[in-house]
């Protein structure tokens, strides 16, 4: 298997992996098509994980599909909110729950199936060594199937500016397929995660990487959704690119202030 790649930080210790208590975090808005059997193979690849599903109330019926399953698997949980209110909210509401719960490990991954969660035990397996884990479609060993070489070339494109705006060495700061040690939810503050778009994922990671944690990088197979719809648009990626630009100007007039002796060092190791 190729060698994940490491953004450096310091790695915490954690409970042995039969021990760690697992949340997989799935937030939904019309995947009725997909969810029930995304659950089941996330149940039989990691049979130990709970799976919290947060639908915002999807018309399409995804919400009671999912109180189906919490009904029969009590591993299965289910949070309802009022509307559509964005994957990242979607994902701090579950991140708050799963942290009040006492979980150890937290997921991000997708309810369309883009995310194998046949692939997730490779990545529990390097929170062993790491504070984050990102599933990588863009390191060695990593793929995407069934996307059109234009939509390959932007998300290249977008992942490589955002490593030199930023100073980092993650290949796929975009990815949504993530593993946290609960701890490092606990210190980055959920409350500091101001995006509220495609901008999340990246957001998640530099406040990680800020925090003097861990960022692995593990390859994975990304695949295109088979059923509905993707709630990617351009708005997403101009607000990815706006809030990127913006924050490593930010980011550079520290390293200025660092180098005339009148800032702090930033938190952001430079890409090399």
């Amino acid at each position: 298997m190729t060698e994940p790649t490491t953004q450096t930080g310091t790695a915490q210790q954690t409970r042995e992996g039969s021990e760690r208590r697992i949340l997989v975090c799935i937030p939904t808005y019309n995947e009725a098509q997909n969810i029930e059997s995304i659950v089941g193979r996330l149940r039989a690849a990691v049979p130990a994980a709970d799976v919290v599903v947060v639908d915002d109330n999807s018309p399409d019926g995804t919400g009671d599909i999912a109180d189906r399953l919490a009904a029969g698997d009590t591993r299965v949980h289910v949070l309802h909110r009022k509307g559509k209110e964005g994957l990242a909210a979607a994902y701090v509401a579950a991140f708050r729950w799963g942290l009040e719960q006492g979980f150890d490990v937290l997921v991000e991954m997708d309810a369309d199936g883009s995310h194998r969660p046949e692939e997730l035990p490779r990545l529990l397996e390097a929170l062993e060594r790491a504070d984050m884990v990102k599933g990588s479609r863009w390191v060695p060993g990593g793929t995407v199937v069934n996307w059109p070489k234009s939509r390959e070339y932007l998300s290249r494109a977008g992942n490589l500016y955002t490593r030199i705006a930023l100073g980092v060495r993650v290949k796929d700061i975009t990815g949504g397929f993530n593993v946290f040690r609960a701890q490092t939810l606990r210190d980055i503050g959920l409350d500091n995660i101001a995006a509220a778009g495609y901008f999340f994922q990246t957001d998640m990671t530099i406040n990680t990487i800020e925090a003097g944690h861990s960022v692995v990088e593990v390859p994975i197979t990304f695949e295109e959704r088979q059923y509905g719809e993707s709630k990617l648009d351009k708005s997403i990626f101009v607000e990815s690119l706006a809030r990127t630009t913006a924050w490593g100007l930010k980011r550079r007039r520290a390293q200025l202030a660092r180098l005339t002796g009148r800032g702090r060092k930033p938190g952001v190791t430079p890409a090399s």
